[in-house]
């Protein structure tokens, strides 16, 4: 049975990866991608997003979205992934085009037309968040909303205390968390260590020597320079595609939680910090302390605390091969 999916992504390198196991997974039609700025300008996000559907030989309408953040002027990661943003490699779009309409009423009509959708954000949540305040229905027409952001209880991957796509902009992460969606948080932390590409696993995958494959290692060439960089590992990180893994087959998330999650917006040290009652001490006033002044908030997002590393590259390996 088909399942329809609506992606959200600011494309870089990792997002790449993600669009093109969505778009080659035979039973789910992707009923449109919309673009966002975060790893890059939402411009050169929506060619990149071009760029692997016409690699995937999909037909998928593409819609550019936000400029910048809720509130905030933009900032890019770009000495992650690259100028722009696939490793600076010169891939193009040859004859795809971007659709006219915004990304925001693209989002807006799509879910209306398919009730029940999964949709999956890879980005920044500013489009998220203005369709939600333009049209706060769609919230309860959405099936699954699987979110990569955030580092639940854990070191952020662009302040000590944030990772990036929440960072990026808080104010509409706080939107969407508090809209009534029923989001699955997919963290930064489940795509370290193990569930990282290694050397061994780089060269099996630049062996199998077709275009799909060969993009995914030569688009994450800066990516994997910079995660030396930044943690000291040597490999290619990719919490994007983790984030479709689990979209595409719930099982590779191997333990959840139900909890209460906001995020913090005020602060200068812990901006953009997804702040996760794993206690429930804010849900559950017996395990309130009297001292507490948070109110009664029960869980809004189902968190994903580890994943299943062979599932999740069996997964993977199979759509590049």
């Amino acid at each position: 049975m088909s399942r329809t999916f609506l992606i959200d992504t600011d494309t870089a390198s990792d997002d790449a990866i993600a669009l093109i196991m969505v778009l080659c997974a035979p039973e789910v039609r992707v009923a449109g991608i919309t673009t966002v700025a975060g790893n890059v300008s939402v411009e050169q996000g929506t060619r990149n997003a071009l760029y692997t559907v016409e690699l995937c030989g999909a037909h998928v309408p593409v819609y550019p979205g936000a400029g910048k953040p809720l509130l905030r002027a933009h900032q890019d990661a770009t000495w992650f992934h690259g100028q722009d943003g696939l490793g600076d490699h010169g891939f193009r779009p040859q004859w795809r085009r971007a659709e006219a309409k915004h990304a925001v009423d693209a989002i807006i009509e799509t879910i209306h037309a398919n009730p029940g959708l999964t949709l999956v954000t890879l980005g920044p949540l500013t489009n998220i968040a203005l369709a939600l305040l333009r049209d706060p229905d769609i919230a309860r027409q959405i099936g699954r909303t699987v979110v990569m952001g955030g580092n639940p209880c854990c070191e952020g991957n662009v302040t000590p205390a944030a990772e990036f796509n929440i960072w990026v902009d808080p104010e509409a992460a706080r939107v969407v968390l508090h809209s009534g969606l029923q989001v699955e948080l997919i963290g930064w932390q489940l795509c370290r260590d193990e569930a990282v590409l290694d050397p061994a696993e780089i060269e099996r995958v630049c062996g199998w020597n077709n275009p799909r494959a060969s993009f995914a290692i030569a688009s994450n060439s800066q990516a994997r320079r910079a995660l030396m960089t930044q943690t000291g590992e040597d490999g290619i990180c990719l919490p994007d595609p983790v984030a479709m893994a689990i979209a595409l087959d719930p099982s590779v998330g191997t333990e959840w939680g139900n909890h209460y999650v906001d995020v913090e917006t005020h602060s200068e040290l812990t901006r953009g910090m997804t702040v996760v009652d794993r206690l429930n001490v804010a849900g559950d006033p017996r395990n309130r302390p009297t001292w507490s002044s948070l109110l009664d908030r029960p869980p809004n997002a189902r968190v994903c605390w580890a994943i299943d590393v062979a599932r999740w590259k069996d997964l993977l390996f199979g759509f590049l091969q």
